[in-house]
């Protein structure tokens, strides 16, 4: 009893401070886990019955076995009889307690493990949201790899604390309650005896638990480094084939899984300490209890069943006392994972989505004096920049590379917030107005175009939830996008790879276009996306977008002069600074940077 005490206080206070934030979905599936308990219960005391039915069952024959000899025939034959009657009786009644044990051992099942299959639907379910919730910023600090190991791996070593290790806890508990009263209800000196071996078991535990954890911690940060190769060398793998490095990372990923090998090498000799020892525990305490018991038996103390009845019960103890090790390794792992998925849960957004201020319609968009610095850099990005754009017109934004053009539209959505200054939207604060609504009423085409691995149609009807056919056919065709579809036999059908591989580039960026055309927004924001469409297939997507946007606001932010030539206000960027602004023809008048630009980029089409 001490040792199993020892055990639980050790293996499960320890981790407690990291696995206590289980405790609301324990509370949730209360009914469950308290049924699960009862069961457990009812199964070992059916499970404590047949050693006493067999120490009785011994007990009668050694009672009868010499009177038997001594008898004659026929009274020899008649005791016989009795005694296989008797013992018939003891034989069908373990065979009922086994039965009673094993049913109320798959319904100890059938509560526990499918509580702990509940709470690791919920842990993902509350981990996803999570994700979604928290800003670029936390995007920006964590690999995509790593994130997704907290949500497989990590949870999924939480339900084995939460489903088999709690049960097989549990279990042990009882068990042990159980069989050490009845020991000790047949003869105090023979249990002490028996249990001796157990406090060293309790010792060894103590000491191999750090072991266990460390290297579990160790492991989990390893799998999140090999998940994130292993993800970027699936999405760049044209590029990794273009430049023949398939070798190269070949080796590269040996060698983290290699690491992650020798790392799970190095917990598995920690696990494998605990069985030998804890069979060689168990052997000692049966070869004390024929020892003992036998001396006892001989001076009348107890009686032979009882040695059966003893050995029995050491053998009963003896999966639970084994599976300490592996409970403790669960448990151990489970806190290291725990943690991991605490860090996350424990991460607050940078600001809420869906608070603040709803705006019926746009007026004006206004940037005072705003800086930015991205989080985790020293290197201002935007420094002072100030301009204003009225609904219905049309921004546009040139600039090098660097010179924080994408910037501009990211602080526009709010993925990122100024460090000083301020975007105004018909007067008020960004960071005062509903976000979710905001975002909502913007189209945004990112630089980089992200296609799901579904159909054309659902790409593009993305953008609206229950669009209808002759919406996505109609925003296909304002981003110049029907001869495409209709050269695919499968049409809208068309299935695409990850990220739209199947798709060139000026494809890709026609889908998302569509896809926000779809949305019908007050203001749309196309960051650098018409880069890759030829001349003419750009002018018929600018036209198209004029003649769809005169009540709307749009953000035209290209390395193209073309695409944004026809906009009412042009700034030019130059390292985070509006150097020139004015309309086209003011800008080429000004014989700047903006028509220098220009120039270049005519002499590249002639």
């Amino acid at each position: 009893m001490e040792a199993a005490t020892a055990w639980l206080s050790k293996v499960y206070f320890c981790a407690m401070k990291s696995l206590s934030k289980l405790h609301p979905y324990f509370l949730r599936h209360k009914w469950k886990l308290i049924a699960g308990m009862v069961f457990v219960v009812i199964s070992n005391v059916f499970g404590i019955l047949p050693p006493q039915l067999i120490r009785e069952s011994v007990d009668l024959i050694v009672a009868n076995i010499e009177e038997i000899r001594t008898s004659n025939a026929a009274d020899a034959s008649a005791l016989r009889l009795s005694l296989s009657k008797q013992l018939l009786y003891f034989a069908v009644m373990v065979l009922v307690f086994s039965l009673a044990k094993g049913l109320f051992m798959f319904f100890m099942r059938q509560t526990i493990i499918v509580m702990s299959r509940w709470i690791e639907f919920e842990l993902k379910n509350d981990l996803f949201i999570k994700y979604q919730q928290l800003t670029a910023a936390f995007y920006q600090r964590n690999t995509t790899g790593d994130l997704m190991a907290r949500l497989s791996e990590d949870v999924g070593k939480v339900r084995m604390y939460v489903g088999p290790a709690l049960m097989y806890g549990i279990n042990l508990v009882v068990l042990f309650i159980i069989v050490i009263a009845a020991m000790l209800r047949v003869n105090t000196t023979l249990t002490m005896y028996v249990l001796l071996p157990l406090p060293l078991l309790s010792v060894a535990i103590y000491y191999v638990n750090s072991i266990i954890l460390t290297r579990s911690t160790a492991i989990q940060q390893q799998l999140g480094r090999i998940n994130t190769f292993a993800q970027e060398t699936y999405s760049g793998i044209r590029v990794i084939k273009t430049y023949g490095l398939e070798k190269r990372f070949r080796q590269l990923f040996g060698e983290e899984v290699g690491e992650f090998k020798r790392k799970s090498l190095q917990l598995a000799k920690a696990d494998a300490l605990f069985f030998p020892l804890t069979l060689l525990l168990i052997g000692v305490s049966t070869i004390l209890t024929i020892f003992v018991g036998g001396l006892q038996v001989a001076k009348g103390e107890i009686t032979p069943g009882n040695i059966a009845e003893f050995v029995i019960y050491v053998n009963m103890l003896t999966w639970p006392v084994t599976s300490v090790g592996w409970v403790a390794s669960i448990v151990q792992q489970a806190a290291a994972s725990q943690e991991r998925i605490n860090q996350i849960m424990s991460e607050m957004p940078d600001f809420e989505i869906d608070k603040g201020i709803v705006l019926n319609n746009l007026t004006n968009i206004t940037y005072e004096q705003l800086s930015f610095t991205y989080p985790g850099q020293t290197t201002q990005v935007l420094k002072e920049v100030s301009f204003e754009v009225q609904s219905g017109q049309t921004l546009g934004i040139v600039g090098k590379t660097g010179s924080g053009k994408s910037t501009i539209a990211q602080l526009l959505l709010r993925l990122y917030d100024p460090q000083t200054g301020e975007i105004g939207v018909n007067g008020t604060d960004l960071k005062k107005l509903h976000l979710g609504a905001w975002r909502t009423s913007v189209g945004y085409v990112p630089q980089d175009v992200f296609l799901f691995s579904d159909t054309i149609f659902n790409n593009i009807a993305f953008g609206k939830v229950g669009a209808t056919e002759s919406e996505v056919w109609q925003a296909a065709h304002l981003a110049a996008l029907e001869d495409t579809i209709a050269s695919f036999p499968d049409g809208m059908q068309t299935l695409l790879g990850e990220r739209g591989v199947t798709l060139s580039g000026g494809q890709k960026q026609r889908v998302a276009i569509a896809r926000a055309l779809l949305k019908q927004p007050s203001l749309y924001v196309f960051d650098d996306c018409l880069s890759a469409l030829d001349a003419a297939t750009e002018k018929e997507v600018l036209q198209n977008l004029r003649l769809l946007s005169q009540p709307c606001t749009s953000v035209i932010i290209s390395h193209r002069i073309s695409s944004v030539a026809h906009a009412h206000q042009i700034l030019v960027l130059e390292q985070g600074s509006i150097v020139e602004r004015g309309t086209h023809e003011q800008l080429l008048a000004l014989q700047g940077i903006y028509a220098s630009l220009h120039e270049r980029q005519l002499m590249q089409v002639g």
